[in-house]
């Protein structure tokens, strides 16, 4: 670390924000230098606990006190840091004591994850929740009924204090001219938090008592510890209700011991997830009407593996609102998943949840943008809930249309070939034993072209005699399973001709490719119809109603509401006629009650995968 830097750091004329930034990255540059996960993370606890107390101490300055820093887990104590890092450190503190207290425990959050192992900082799912964020949550928190005047609130994995904090705050306004001995006394009384990391936990008690240290000083009374409980939420048997839960879950799959699956078998389907796990909680200790307030990612919307969560949650509790994050990447350090801020009543029935767009703009801002309304139905179905304000009118229509593909007698199924484990059995010129492989790169904008010069793809394989199930002989629709952020539409699909099929004797379909196939003797309508509709703009607007992932699943595929099968007749006859694509997409737009069609541009490459 330079002497220049050091001189950044101290000058007062640069704006704190900026100086934050430069500390964060010499932080982060510090932590790089080590390669050992274990010592990494003692060093990233040593760093932040220095900055901690450091800000800390500025704060007691600020109100002339001379109160101890609550004491630091041991956690903080296994590593010695350089001189030059120290320094680094007790500026940062001083440098975030300059911010509004709303913003203290993000900052110093963003810090400790920034240095954190990658491993370690993913089996946690530690990612800390900007000030905007939070802000928005509580105030849909208060839309949906809760009163901090009188709330008792939970957040059950409170990380850094990022949402403790500000509800500590809003906790203060409500109590107005009480005395500080009965204010610190509620707040004791109705805020809890839960926290696996024990220093993370440190970090959350010593930022909530900085927001009371008033409180503090006045009554002579310190936060008790209990506050904040050190422990596993999954593993805790916890005999209180919340009138609000309210946090950023963990995210990530988790496998579970027996035990735990038989616990929370009730919103599993498979695999498990950790903020699945953590809402299925939310359930059983928010009050009756209590309100869960969770920012995640919005996969469980429409995810087959959220089908019993799904489920319950509308059994047990009413959708309140969705506010769905933009500009992601900038919000959330390493995170591309779409997220979304969503608020559920239990035990209540109300009218439809509030869809917005919530832009952030800043540290401290965030504008939004209202959508509309949308009903959730009951059942494990996804719910389709539109993204902008001029699928809102679209989205009530479908309600009214039950039909999907397998009513039309098809189904979707993946890819049968792995190809990495068959490593030996591909080949890249033709012989007498070998098959086309199908790769999804043979999806284009102009329809299937037989395609494998992607890194490590070959065009072909040799299958064994064991393996002919891996053979498809029948025409079908083919339709990327990933698809990149830059493409216009996120579903893509192109029909295999029989011919080529025939040609071949068959053909092997990489499991990058979702296959929609014919179950049925005779066909209601043909592949190029299906096709038409699968690659159409309405049809793309659907799909991203359902799901924001860059993953395009078979199961939300047969999820999407289609025209029923007299229409879909009709539009077999308009394809079959020869008509343009224009007057096709319009011809599908009317199926689904729309007057208007704008072709989207394609700019996106022909291969993606």
């Amino acid at each position: 670390m330079s002497a220049y830097q050091f001189e950044s750091l101290s000058n007062a004329s640069e704006e704190p924000l900026a100086r934050f930034d430069a500390c964060k990255n010499m932080a982060r540059g510090y932590a790089n230098s080590f390669v050992d996960d274990d010592h990494r993370l003692d060093v990233a606890r040593a760093f932040c606990a220095v900055l901690v107390t450091s800000y800390w101490n500025r704060i007691n300055t600020r109100h002339k006190s001379s109160l101890k820093v609550f004491p630091a887990p041991q956690s903080a104590m296994c590593a010695e840091i350089t001189h030059d890092a120290q320094q680094v450190a007790k500026q940062t503190g001083n440098i975030i004591a300059q911010f509004p207290d709303i913003d203290s425990g993000f900052l110093i959050g963003s810090i400790y994850t920034a240095m954190l192992p990658v491993a370690f900082r993913s089996k946690l799912g530690a990612y800390y929740t900007p000030p905007p964020l939070v802000e928005r949550l509580l105030d849909l928190s208060e839309e949906a009924g809760v009163n901090f005047g009188n709330a008792s609130v939970i957040d059950p994995a409170c990380g850094g204090g990022a949402f403790l904090a500000p509800v500590a705050i809003r906790m203060l306004k409500e109590m107005g001219g009480a005395t500080s001995e009965w204010q610190i006394r509620q707040i004791i009384k109705r805020l809890k938090g839960i926290e696996i990391d024990p220093f993370a936990a440190w970090m959350t008690h010593v930022l909530l008592e900085s927001v009371l240290i008033s409180l503090c000083i006045e009554s002579n009374k310190r936060l008790p510890a209990e506050v904040i409980t050190v422990g596993d939420t999954l593993n805790s048997n916890l005999n209180r209700e919340f009138d609000l839960v309210i946090g950023n879950p963990p995210y990530g799959k988790v496998t579970l011991n027996s035990k735990l699956r038989e616990s929370y078998k009730r919103s599993l389907f498979g695999h498990a997830n950790l903020y699945g796990l953590f809402t299925d909680i939310a359930l059983r200790i928010a009050k009756k009407h209590g309100v869960i307030a969770y920012l995640t990612p919005t996969s469980f919307l429409g995810g087959q593996y959220f089908k019993a969560l799904r489920e319950l949650l509308t059994t047990e509790a009413t959708p309140q609102a969705f506010d769905f994050i933009s500009n992601r990447e900038g919000v959330f350090e390493d995170v591309l998943q779409e997220t979304l801020l969503t608020t559920f009543k239990k035990d209540s029935k109300s009218p439809p949840s509030k869809v917005s767009v919530l832009v952030p703009q800043g540290l401290n801002e965030a504008k939004v943008e209202p959508i509309g309304n949308v009903d959730i139905p009951q059942g494990d179905g996804p719910w389709i809930i539109p993204r902008v304000s001029r699928d809102a009118a679209l989205l009530n229509r479908l309600k009214e249309m039950p039909t999907r593909l397998p009513d039309l007698g098809y189904i979707v199924s993946t890819g049968k070939l792995v190809w990495n484990r068959h490593k030996q059995q591909l080949r890249s010129d033709k012989t007498k034993l070998s098959t086309p492989l199908i790769w999804a790169e043979s999806v284009t904008n102009n329809g299937f072209k037989f395609s494998a010069v992607k890194r490590n793809h070959v065009p072909y394989i040799e299958v064994l005699h064991n393996q002919q199930h891996l053979i498809t002989k029948q025409s079908c629709i083919l339709v990327q399973r990933t698809t990149s952020k830059e493409q216009t539409r996120r579903v893509l699909g192109a029909v295999i001709p029989q011919e080529f099929i025939d040609q071949n004797n068959g053909v092997v379909i990489e499991n990058h490719l979702n296959i929609v196939f014919c179950d049925k003797i005779s066909k209601v309508v043909s592949e190029e119809t299906i096709n038409a509709l699968l690659n159409s703009e309405i049809f793309d607007r659907i799909y991203r109603c359902i799901s924001g992932s860059v993953a395009v699943s078979a199961y939300e595929l047969m999820s999407v509401p289609l025209p029923d099968c007299a229409s879909m007749e009709k539009l077999q006859k308009i394809i079959q006629k020869g008509s343009d694509r224009l007057s096709v997409e319009q011809f599908i737009s009317k199926l689904y009650g729309e007057s208007k069609i704008e072709l989207a541009k394609s700019s996106e490459p022909d291969n993606n995968i």
